[in-house]
Protein backbone atom coordinates (compact mmCIF):
# COMPACT_ATOMS: atom_id res chain seq x y z
CA UNK A 1 0.00 0.00 0.00
CA UNK A 2 1.44 3.47 -0.87
CA UNK A 3 2.82 5.50 2.04
CA UNK A 4 0.33 8.34 1.45
CA UNK A 5 -2.58 5.89 1.72
CA UNK A 6 -1.17 4.44 4.92
CA UNK A 7 -0.99 7.97 6.38
CA UNK A 8 -4.60 8.62 5.40
CA UNK A 9 -5.72 5.38 7.07
CA UNK A 10 -3.78 6.34 10.23
CA UNK A 11 -5.43 9.79 10.36
CA UNK A 12 -8.90 8.28 9.92
CA UNK A 13 -8.28 5.67 12.63
CA UNK A 14 -6.87 8.28 14.98
CA UNK A 15 -9.86 10.57 14.47
CA UNK A 16 -12.24 7.67 15.06
CA UNK A 17 -10.46 6.65 18.26
CA UNK A 18 -10.58 10.20 19.65
CA UNK A 19 -14.30 10.44 18.93
CA UNK A 20 -15.05 7.10 20.57
CA UNK A 21 -12.96 7.83 23.65
CA UNK A 22 -14.82 11.08 24.25
CA UNK A 23 -18.26 9.48 24.17
CA UNK A 24 -18.33 8.23 27.78
CA UNK A 25 -18.87 11.79 28.96
CA UNK A 26 -22.49 12.83 29.18
CA UNK A 27 -21.58 16.50 29.09
CA UNK A 28 -19.27 18.34 26.74
CA UNK A 29 -16.11 19.73 28.29
CA UNK A 30 -15.70 23.39 27.26
CA UNK A 31 -13.58 23.60 24.14
CA UNK A 32 -10.72 26.01 23.76
CA UNK A 33 -10.29 26.92 27.42
CA UNK A 34 -6.55 27.64 27.63
CA UNK A 35 -6.54 26.74 31.33
CA UNK A 36 -7.72 23.18 30.69
CA UNK A 37 -5.26 20.73 29.06
CA UNK A 38 -6.68 19.06 25.97
CA UNK A 39 -5.83 15.70 27.56
CA UNK A 40 -7.49 16.42 30.94
CA UNK A 41 -10.27 13.89 30.36
CA UNK A 42 -7.75 11.02 30.28
CA UNK A 43 -6.15 11.50 33.71
CA UNK A 44 -7.76 8.40 35.28
CA UNK A 45 -7.60 8.46 39.09
CA UNK A 46 -5.59 11.70 38.95
CA UNK A 47 -8.45 13.56 37.26
CA UNK A 48 -10.58 16.41 38.58
CA UNK A 49 -14.19 15.74 39.53
CA UNK A 50 -15.13 18.63 37.23
CA UNK A 51 -14.04 16.69 34.12
CA UNK A 52 -16.62 14.01 34.93
CA UNK A 53 -19.31 16.65 35.61
CA UNK A 54 -18.28 19.60 33.39
CA UNK A 55 -21.30 21.73 34.36
CA UNK A 56 -19.50 22.25 37.69
CA UNK A 57 -16.81 24.25 35.91
CA UNK A 58 -19.34 27.07 35.56
CA UNK A 59 -21.07 26.55 38.92
CA UNK A 60 -19.38 24.31 41.48
CA UNK A 61 -22.57 24.10 43.57
CA UNK A 62 -24.94 23.25 40.70
CA UNK A 63 -27.38 20.34 41.18
CA UNK A 64 -30.30 18.97 39.20
CA UNK A 65 -32.84 17.28 41.46
CA UNK A 66 -34.95 16.21 38.47
CA UNK A 67 -32.46 13.39 37.77
CA UNK A 68 -33.73 11.48 40.84
CA UNK A 69 -37.15 10.75 39.27
CA UNK A 70 -38.95 8.72 41.98
CA UNK A 71 -41.87 6.65 40.62
CA UNK A 72 -44.48 8.65 42.53
CA UNK A 73 -44.95 11.72 44.70
CA UNK A 74 -45.46 9.36 47.67
CA UNK A 75 -41.76 8.43 47.66
CA UNK A 76 -39.70 9.80 50.53
CA UNK A 77 -36.02 9.26 51.17
CA UNK A 78 -35.35 7.35 54.40
CA UNK A 79 -31.65 6.49 54.23
CA UNK A 80 -28.55 7.50 52.28
CA UNK A 81 -25.19 5.73 52.27
CA UNK A 82 -22.39 7.70 50.59
CA UNK A 83 -19.08 5.94 49.93
CA UNK A 84 -16.66 8.67 48.84
CA UNK A 85 -13.06 8.84 47.71
CA UNK A 86 -10.83 11.45 49.33
CA UNK A 87 -10.31 14.77 47.57
CA UNK A 88 -7.41 16.00 45.44
CA UNK A 89 -4.05 15.13 46.98
CA UNK A 90 -0.33 15.59 46.49
CA UNK A 91 1.58 12.81 44.69
CA UNK A 92 2.91 9.94 46.78
CA UNK A 93 6.60 9.82 47.67
CA UNK A 94 7.13 7.09 45.06
CA UNK A 95 5.68 9.27 42.29
CA UNK A 96 7.65 12.31 43.49
CA UNK A 97 10.87 10.30 43.06
CA UNK A 98 9.93 9.42 39.46
CA UNK A 99 8.99 13.03 38.72
CA UNK A 100 12.28 14.27 40.17
CA UNK A 101 14.23 11.98 37.81
CA UNK A 102 12.28 13.25 34.82
CA UNK A 103 12.80 16.86 35.86
CA UNK A 104 16.55 16.33 36.20
CA UNK A 105 16.68 14.64 32.79
CA UNK A 106 14.83 17.52 31.12
CA UNK A 107 17.01 20.14 32.83
CA UNK A 108 20.27 18.41 31.90
CA UNK A 109 19.65 16.72 28.55
CA UNK A 110 16.69 18.18 26.61
CA UNK A 111 17.90 19.94 23.45
CA UNK A 112 14.71 20.70 21.48
CA UNK A 113 13.89 24.39 20.90
CA UNK A 114 10.31 24.75 22.12
CA UNK A 115 9.11 27.73 24.11
CA UNK A 116 7.29 25.44 26.55
CA UNK A 117 10.45 23.40 27.04
CA UNK A 118 12.49 26.51 27.71
CA UNK A 119 9.86 27.47 30.28
CA UNK A 120 10.39 24.15 32.08
CA UNK A 121 14.18 24.52 31.95
CA UNK A 122 14.37 28.15 33.06
CA UNK A 123 11.21 28.99 35.03
CA UNK A 124 9.51 25.85 36.33
CA UNK A 125 10.87 24.67 39.68
CA UNK A 126 10.47 21.20 41.16
CA UNK A 127 8.21 21.99 44.10
CA UNK A 128 6.99 18.50 44.96
CA UNK A 129 8.69 16.86 47.95
CA UNK A 130 8.54 13.32 49.29
CA UNK A 131 7.18 14.67 52.58
CA UNK A 132 3.96 15.61 50.79
CA UNK A 133 3.31 11.87 50.27
CA UNK A 134 -0.33 11.88 49.24
CA UNK A 135 -1.62 14.47 51.69
CA UNK A 136 -4.77 16.45 50.93
CA UNK A 137 -4.31 19.78 49.15
CA UNK A 138 -6.56 22.87 49.40
CA UNK A 139 -8.39 21.79 46.24
CA UNK A 140 -9.15 18.49 48.02
CA UNK A 141 -10.60 20.39 50.98
CA UNK A 142 -12.81 22.32 48.56
CA UNK A 143 -13.78 19.09 46.74
CA UNK A 144 -15.43 17.73 49.87
CA UNK A 145 -16.86 21.02 51.12
CA UNK A 146 -18.56 21.58 47.78
CA UNK A 147 -19.71 17.95 47.53
CA UNK A 148 -21.31 18.22 50.98
CA UNK A 149 -23.23 21.35 49.95
CA UNK A 150 -24.36 19.81 46.65
CA UNK A 151 -25.58 16.64 48.37
CA UNK A 152 -27.47 18.73 50.93
CA UNK A 153 -29.21 20.45 47.99
CA UNK A 154 -29.80 17.16 46.16
CA UNK A 155 -31.15 15.38 49.28
CA UNK A 156 -32.45 18.21 51.52
CA UNK A 157 -34.62 15.94 53.66
CA UNK A 158 -31.66 13.66 54.43
CA UNK A 159 -28.60 15.88 54.68
CA UNK A 160 -30.20 18.60 56.75
CA UNK A 161 -29.22 20.82 59.66
CA UNK A 162 -31.79 19.05 61.84
CA UNK A 163 -30.36 15.60 61.12
CA UNK A 164 -26.78 16.79 61.57
CA UNK A 165 -27.58 18.41 64.92
CA UNK A 166 -29.53 15.28 65.88
CA UNK A 167 -26.42 13.19 65.11
CA UNK A 168 -28.35 11.14 62.60
CA UNK A 169 -25.50 11.58 60.10
CA UNK A 170 -22.62 9.19 60.80
CA UNK A 171 -19.06 9.68 59.53
CA UNK A 172 -16.57 6.85 58.96
CA UNK A 173 -13.12 7.23 57.45
CA UNK A 174 -9.88 5.49 56.55
CA UNK A 175 -6.97 6.29 58.85
CA UNK A 176 -5.00 8.05 56.11
CA UNK A 177 -4.56 11.81 56.59
CA UNK A 178 -6.13 12.58 53.20
CA UNK A 179 -9.29 10.68 54.17
CA UNK A 180 -9.57 12.09 57.68
CA UNK A 181 -9.06 15.62 56.34
CA UNK A 182 -11.60 14.98 53.57
CA UNK A 183 -14.11 13.89 56.23
CA UNK A 184 -13.43 17.02 58.27
CA UNK A 185 -13.83 19.09 55.09
CA UNK A 186 -17.19 17.45 54.33
CA UNK A 187 -18.34 18.26 57.87
CA UNK A 188 -17.03 21.83 57.51
CA UNK A 189 -19.01 22.26 54.30
CA UNK A 190 -22.20 21.53 56.25
CA UNK A 191 -21.39 23.47 59.42
CA UNK A 192 -20.38 26.52 57.41
CA UNK A 193 -23.50 26.21 55.24
CA UNK A 194 -25.75 26.28 58.31
CA UNK A 195 -23.44 28.46 60.43
CA UNK A 196 -23.22 25.83 63.16
CA UNK A 197 -20.75 27.04 65.79
CA UNK A 198 -22.15 25.56 68.99
CA UNK A 199 -21.50 21.88 68.18
CA UNK A 200 -18.67 19.64 67.02
CA UNK A 201 -19.08 16.37 65.14
CA UNK A 202 -16.98 13.27 65.46
CA UNK A 203 -15.96 10.55 63.05
CA UNK A 204 -14.95 6.91 63.37
CA UNK A 205 -11.70 5.62 61.90
CA UNK A 206 -12.35 2.14 60.49
CA UNK A 207 -9.70 0.62 58.24
CA UNK A 208 -11.43 -2.77 58.30
CA UNK A 209 -14.17 -1.14 56.19
CA UNK A 210 -12.36 1.58 54.27
CA UNK A 211 -8.97 -0.13 53.73
CA UNK A 212 -10.18 -3.73 53.57
CA UNK A 213 -7.62 -4.46 50.85
CA UNK A 214 -4.76 -4.15 53.35
CA UNK A 215 -6.38 -6.72 55.63
CA UNK A 216 -7.30 -9.31 53.00
CA UNK A 217 -4.38 -11.78 53.21
CA UNK A 218 -5.26 -13.56 49.99
CA UNK A 219 -5.40 -10.31 48.02
CA UNK A 220 -2.09 -9.12 49.49
CA UNK A 221 -0.36 -12.40 48.70
CA UNK A 222 -1.92 -13.30 45.33
CA UNK A 223 -2.17 -9.81 43.81
CA UNK A 224 -0.47 -7.02 45.77
CA UNK A 225 2.83 -8.88 46.29
CA UNK A 226 2.62 -11.14 43.23
CA UNK A 227 4.49 -9.72 40.19
CA UNK A 228 2.80 -12.18 37.83
CA UNK A 229 -0.63 -10.77 38.77
CA UNK A 230 0.10 -7.75 36.55
CA UNK A 231 1.71 -9.59 33.63
CA UNK A 232 -0.66 -7.94 31.14
CA UNK A 233 0.32 -4.50 32.41
CA UNK A 234 4.02 -5.27 32.01
CA UNK A 235 3.46 -6.60 28.49
CA UNK A 236 1.57 -3.47 27.46
CA UNK A 237 4.32 -1.23 28.83
CA UNK A 238 6.77 -3.06 26.56
CA UNK A 239 4.36 -3.11 23.62
CA UNK A 240 4.27 -1.02 20.44
CA UNK A 241 1.70 1.54 21.62
CA UNK A 242 3.70 2.53 24.71
CA UNK A 243 7.01 2.42 22.84
CA UNK A 244 5.61 4.89 20.32
CA UNK A 245 4.52 7.26 23.09
CA UNK A 246 8.00 7.08 24.65
CA UNK A 247 9.62 7.81 21.29
CA UNK A 248 7.37 10.81 20.71
CA UNK A 249 8.26 12.19 24.16
CA UNK A 250 11.96 11.72 23.36
CA UNK A 251 11.50 13.50 20.02
CA UNK A 252 9.73 16.42 21.70
CA UNK A 253 12.53 16.73 24.25
CA UNK A 254 15.34 16.11 21.79
CA UNK A 255 16.88 13.22 23.75
CA UNK A 256 17.86 9.66 22.75
CA UNK A 257 15.01 7.14 22.76
CA UNK A 258 16.61 4.93 25.38
CA UNK A 259 16.46 7.70 28.00
CA UNK A 260 12.65 7.69 28.09
CA UNK A 261 11.41 4.62 29.96
CA UNK A 262 7.80 3.71 30.67
CA UNK A 263 8.32 5.12 34.18
CA UNK A 264 9.48 8.41 32.64
CA UNK A 265 6.42 8.53 30.41
CA UNK A 266 4.15 7.90 33.40
CA UNK A 267 5.97 10.57 35.43
CA UNK A 268 5.49 13.10 32.62
CA UNK A 269 1.78 12.25 32.37
CA UNK A 270 1.33 12.63 36.11
CA UNK A 271 3.32 15.88 36.10
CA UNK A 272 0.70 17.35 33.76
CA UNK A 273 -2.17 15.81 35.74
CA UNK A 274 -1.03 16.95 39.19
CA UNK A 275 -0.27 20.50 38.07
CA UNK A 276 -3.81 20.75 36.70
CA UNK A 277 -5.62 19.00 39.56
CA UNK A 278 -3.79 20.85 42.33
CA UNK A 279 -3.23 24.29 40.81
CA UNK A 280 -5.69 24.39 37.87
CA UNK A 281 -2.68 25.12 35.66
CA UNK A 282 -2.26 23.99 32.06
CA UNK A 283 1.36 23.06 32.68
CA UNK A 284 4.11 23.13 30.03
CA UNK A 285 4.60 19.43 30.89
CA UNK A 286 1.29 18.76 29.10
CA UNK A 287 2.98 19.54 25.75
CA UNK A 288 4.75 16.18 25.97
CA UNK A 289 1.48 14.44 24.99
CA UNK A 290 -1.09 14.71 22.24
CA UNK A 291 -4.53 13.16 22.57
CA UNK A 292 -3.52 9.84 21.00
CA UNK A 293 -0.65 9.55 23.48
CA UNK A 294 -2.99 10.33 26.38
CA UNK A 295 -5.37 7.57 25.31
CA UNK A 296 -2.50 5.07 25.40
CA UNK A 297 -1.42 6.30 28.83
CA UNK A 298 -4.99 6.07 30.07
CA UNK A 299 -5.26 2.48 28.84
CA UNK A 300 -2.00 1.53 30.58
CA UNK A 301 -3.37 2.90 33.87
CA UNK A 302 -6.80 1.31 33.35
CA UNK A 303 -5.11 -2.00 32.61
CA UNK A 304 -3.31 -1.82 35.96
CA UNK A 305 -6.51 -0.93 37.80
CA UNK A 306 -8.39 -3.73 36.01
CA UNK A 307 -5.89 -6.40 37.04
CA UNK A 308 -5.07 -5.03 40.50
CA UNK A 309 -8.46 -3.78 41.73
CA UNK A 310 -11.08 -4.72 39.13
CA UNK A 311 -12.20 -7.75 37.16
CA UNK A 312 -8.72 -9.16 36.50
CA UNK A 313 -8.68 -11.39 39.59
CA UNK A 314 -11.70 -12.64 41.55
CA UNK A 315 -10.20 -11.77 44.93
CA UNK A 316 -9.97 -8.09 43.93
CA UNK A 317 -13.72 -7.63 44.26
CA UNK A 318 -14.23 -10.29 46.95
CA UNK A 319 -11.91 -8.33 49.23
CA UNK A 320 -14.73 -5.74 49.48
CA UNK A 321 -17.25 -8.25 50.89
CA UNK A 322 -17.03 -6.60 54.31
CA UNK A 323 -17.99 -3.18 52.88
CA UNK A 324 -20.75 -4.76 50.78
CA UNK A 325 -22.33 -6.42 53.81
CA UNK A 326 -21.92 -3.27 55.88
CA UNK A 327 -23.86 -1.22 53.32
CA UNK A 328 -26.70 -3.75 53.09
CA UNK A 329 -26.92 -4.15 56.88
CA UNK A 330 -27.50 -0.39 57.14
CA UNK A 331 -30.13 -0.55 54.42
CA UNK A 332 -31.81 -3.55 56.09
CA UNK A 333 -31.91 -1.70 59.40
CA UNK A 334 -33.52 1.35 57.77
CA UNK A 335 -36.06 -0.91 56.04
CA UNK A 336 -36.95 -2.66 59.29
CA UNK A 337 -37.35 0.62 61.16
CA UNK A 338 -39.46 2.11 58.38
CA UNK A 339 -41.75 -0.94 58.19
CA UNK A 340 -42.35 -0.81 61.93
CA UNK A 341 -43.09 2.93 61.76
CA UNK A 342 -40.04 3.78 63.84
CA UNK A 343 -37.74 6.70 63.05
CA UNK A 344 -34.67 5.70 61.06
CA UNK A 345 -31.81 5.93 63.54
CA UNK A 346 -29.06 6.38 60.97
CA UNK A 347 -30.40 8.64 58.25
CA UNK A 348 -27.08 9.19 56.46
CA UNK A 349 -23.77 7.36 56.51
CA UNK A 350 -20.76 9.14 54.98
CA UNK A 351 -17.81 6.79 54.46
CA UNK A 352 -14.55 8.24 53.13
CA UNK A 353 -11.91 6.01 51.60
CA UNK A 354 -9.82 5.57 48.48
CA UNK A 355 -10.09 4.71 44.79
CA UNK A 356 -8.98 1.26 45.98
CA UNK A 357 -12.04 1.22 48.25
CA UNK A 358 -14.57 2.10 45.57
CA UNK A 359 -13.31 0.12 42.59
CA UNK A 360 -13.48 -3.37 44.16
CA UNK A 361 -17.00 -2.62 45.43
CA UNK A 362 -18.16 -1.34 42.03
CA UNK A 363 -16.67 -4.50 40.52
CA UNK A 364 -18.40 -6.74 43.07
CA UNK A 365 -21.72 -5.08 42.18
CA UNK A 366 -21.04 -5.68 38.47
CA UNK A 367 -20.64 -2.10 37.26
CA UNK A 368 -18.53 -1.28 34.18
CA UNK A 369 -18.01 -4.89 33.12
CA UNK A 370 -17.15 -5.21 29.44
CA UNK A 371 -17.71 -8.25 27.25
CA UNK A 372 -13.99 -8.71 26.73
CA UNK A 373 -11.17 -8.77 29.26
CA UNK A 374 -8.71 -5.88 29.09
CA UNK A 375 -5.46 -7.31 27.76
CA UNK A 376 -2.08 -6.06 26.58
CA UNK A 377 -2.93 -7.04 23.01
CA UNK A 378 -6.44 -5.65 22.51
CA UNK A 379 -5.97 -1.90 23.00
CA UNK A 380 -7.43 -1.08 19.56
CA UNK A 381 -10.62 -3.06 20.23
CA UNK A 382 -11.16 -1.56 23.69
CA UNK A 383 -11.79 2.02 22.61
CA UNK A 384 -15.47 1.72 23.55
CA UNK A 385 -14.84 0.02 26.90
CA UNK A 386 -16.96 1.05 29.85
CA UNK A 387 -14.13 0.31 32.30
CA UNK A 388 -12.54 3.76 32.31
CA UNK A 389 -11.25 5.10 35.59
CA UNK A 390 -11.22 8.63 34.15
CA UNK A 391 -15.03 8.46 34.22
CA UNK A 392 -15.42 6.29 37.32
CA UNK A 393 -12.82 7.40 39.85
CA UNK A 394 -11.78 11.06 39.79
CA UNK A 395 -10.87 12.73 43.06
CA UNK A 396 -13.94 12.81 45.37
CA UNK A 397 -15.66 10.06 43.34
CA UNK A 398 -18.73 8.78 45.14
CA UNK A 399 -21.22 5.93 45.15
CA UNK A 400 -24.57 6.88 46.67
CA UNK A 401 -27.21 4.35 47.71
CA UNK A 402 -30.52 6.11 48.37
CA UNK A 403 -33.37 4.20 49.98
CA UNK A 404 -36.95 5.39 49.35
CA UNK A 405 -40.23 4.44 50.98
CA UNK A 406 -42.77 4.83 48.18
CA UNK A 407 -45.86 3.60 50.03
CA UNK A 408 -47.88 1.32 47.74
CA UNK A 409 -45.00 1.41 45.26
CA UNK A 410 -42.76 -0.28 47.81
CA UNK A 411 -39.28 0.34 49.18
CA UNK A 412 -36.88 1.29 46.41
CA UNK A 413 -33.13 1.75 46.11
CA UNK A 414 -31.44 4.21 43.78
CA UNK A 415 -27.70 4.04 43.07
CA UNK A 416 -25.86 7.13 41.86
CA UNK A 417 -22.23 7.37 40.79
CA UNK A 418 -20.64 10.80 40.92
CA UNK A 419 -24.09 12.37 41.41
CA UNK A 420 -25.58 10.70 38.33
CA UNK A 421 -28.14 7.86 38.48
CA UNK A 422 -26.91 4.48 37.29
CA UNK A 423 -28.72 1.14 36.99
CA UNK A 424 -27.71 -1.99 38.87
CA UNK A 425 -26.14 -4.23 36.20
CA UNK A 426 -28.33 -7.13 35.09
CA UNK A 427 -31.38 -5.96 37.00
CA UNK A 428 -34.36 -5.57 34.70
CA UNK A 429 -37.09 -3.34 36.07
CA UNK A 430 -39.45 -0.73 34.73
CA UNK A 431 -37.84 1.63 37.21
CA UNK A 432 -34.30 0.54 36.27
CA UNK A 433 -32.53 3.29 38.16
CA UNK A 434 -34.80 2.89 41.22
CA UNK A 435 -35.75 -0.80 41.55
CA UNK A 436 -37.60 -2.40 44.43
CA UNK A 437 -35.23 -3.01 47.32
CA UNK A 438 -36.35 -6.64 47.56
CA UNK A 439 -35.42 -7.12 43.88
CA UNK A 440 -31.96 -5.71 44.53
CA UNK A 441 -31.50 -8.09 47.47
CA UNK A 442 -32.71 -10.99 45.31
CA UNK A 443 -30.29 -10.00 42.55
CA UNK A 444 -27.36 -10.02 44.96
CA UNK A 445 -28.53 -12.94 47.12
CA UNK A 446 -25.46 -15.00 46.18
CA UNK A 447 -23.31 -12.28 47.73
CA UNK A 448 -25.60 -11.65 50.70
CA UNK A 449 -25.59 -15.35 51.57
CA UNK A 450 -21.93 -15.82 50.78
CA UNK A 451 -19.13 -13.35 50.15
CA UNK A 452 -17.75 -13.77 53.65
CA UNK A 453 -14.64 -11.63 54.08
CA UNK A 454 -12.83 -14.04 56.40
CA UNK A 455 -13.48 -17.00 54.11
CA UNK A 456 -12.62 -15.21 50.87
CA UNK A 457 -9.44 -13.66 52.25
CA UNK A 458 -8.05 -16.74 53.97
CA UNK A 459 -4.76 -17.95 52.54
CA UNK A 460 -4.64 -21.60 51.55
CA UNK A 461 -1.39 -23.16 52.74
CA UNK A 462 -1.59 -26.05 50.27
CA UNK A 463 -3.82 -27.10 47.35
CA UNK A 464 -5.85 -29.58 49.47
CA UNK A 465 -7.02 -26.72 51.72
CA UNK A 466 -8.88 -25.18 48.78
Amino acid sequence: MPIILWKLVFILLTTTVIGIFSCCYSNVIPEGDPNIPAIAKYFCTKGRYEEVNPYLIQDILAVNRSILKPPSARCRQIHLTAIIRHGTRYPTAKNVQKMQKLYELVRSSATAKHSWLQEIQTQWKMWYTEEMDGRLVQKGVDDHKHLAIRLSKLFPSMISEEKLRGRLIKFITSSKHRCINSTLSFQAGLTELWNIKDMEFDHAVNDALMRFFDQCDRFVQEVEKNPSALTEVDKFKQGPEMKRVQQKIADRLGVPYDLITDDMAEAAFYMCAYEFAIKTVNSPWCHLFDEVDAQVMEYAIDLKQFWKRGYGHDINSKSSCILFHDAFSRLDQAVAESKSDQPVTEAVTVQVGHAETLLPLLTLLGFFKDNNTLMSTNYASQTQRSFRTSCMLPYAANLLLVLYDCGRDGLRLQPLLNEKPVAFPGLNDQQASMPLYQDVREHYKHLLRGCDFETECRLFTNPTDA
